[in-house]
């Protein structure tokens, strides 16, 4: 059964780049056409190197591996606490601290401190302080947990990162690649390809199609769960949206869906030598 369909990437807006003024060239090769000065993106390849990355991360959490999940821009914040949660998997969705990656000692002090500040209070350690000792530690623990709270969990760096927006995750994705950690990421026409590892070409910007994609990433997290667990596969299937299509869209998900039939010789041959279509 396929990960997610063509209707559902095109429900979720998916297939919409940025304007043509504003591209990475290196690009050029997962964009399909132009539309009104927007670029629309292939979704074929598209399909194709979902089911890559579904692989990729469903083995590596089989093998004991974790995934972080990132996205800090609004459109994902949801969509990757929610999505993370569901599977039990770090996340960073506020602001991405330097380093948290590279220098996770730091960061795993933070952690320890942010634990005890909770375990203070919970136990009545605030008791006996003054009012403004009190207000400083509730701002410190507050702090800490809405830049740290994804990952109270993660005893050390990941096997993975799933990224929303390289572009604006740039610190966290070289941060990755120094420590040669992977990236599966959206890939939008305004990104470098040549950064990711397990590349996904669609919209980041769009907050239906952040949250499909993260979706499908933990479908993979919970069905290399289950393979660990030794209980079979997940249902991985991911909710469609039920906007109707647009009557280009609809051209598009009839050309990708169509049955390829059997052409006479004769018309194999005109089409051999007629010039491809753009």
């Amino acid at each position: 059964m396929a990960v997610v369909t063509m209707k559902q990437l095109l429900d979720s807006g998916a297939h919409f780049g940025h304007q043509t003024r504003r591209w990475n060239p290196k690009m050029k090769r997962f964009i399909f056409t132009d539309r009104n000065g927007i670029y629309i993106i292939d979704l074929q390849q598209t399909l194709s190197f979902i089911d890559r990355a579904y692989e990729f991360v469903k083995e590596t959490v089989a093998h004991g591996g974790t995934i972080l999940f990132v996205g800090t821009k609004k459109q994902a914040q949801e969509s990757i606490a929610a999505e993370a949660t569901r599977v039990g998997m770090p996340y960073v969705n506020q602001r991405w601290l330097g380093g948290m990656l590279t220098n996770f000692q730091t960061v795993h002090k933070r952690l320890q401190r942010m634990k005890e500040l909770e375990a203070m209070e919970q136990t009545g350690g605030f008791e006996g302080r003054t009012k403004k000792e009190i207000l400083m530690l509730t701002r410190e623990k507050n702090k800490l947990e809405r830049t740290l709270g994804g990952i109270r969990d993660m005893a050390k760096v990941p096997s993975a990162v799933w990224v929303v927006d390289t572009n604006k995750e740039h610190i966290a994705v070289g941060e990755a690649r120094k420590l040669n950690i992977p990236v599966i990421a959206i890939l939008d026409t305004n990104c470098d390809p040549d950064v990711v590892d397990y590349p996904i070409p669609a919209n980041d910007d769009a907050i239906r199609s952040a949250a499909l994609l993260t979706r499908v990433i933990a479908s993979a997290v919970a069905e290399g769960v289950q393979a660990r667990a030794g209980q079979g596969s997940a249902d991985a299937k991911p909710e469609a949206g039920a906007e109707p299509l647009a009557e280009w869209e609809q051209d598009l998900l009839a050309e990708a869906t169509a049955p390829v039939e059997a052409a006479p010789a004769e018309a194999s041959a005109d089409a051999a030598a007629a010039p491809a279509a753009e």
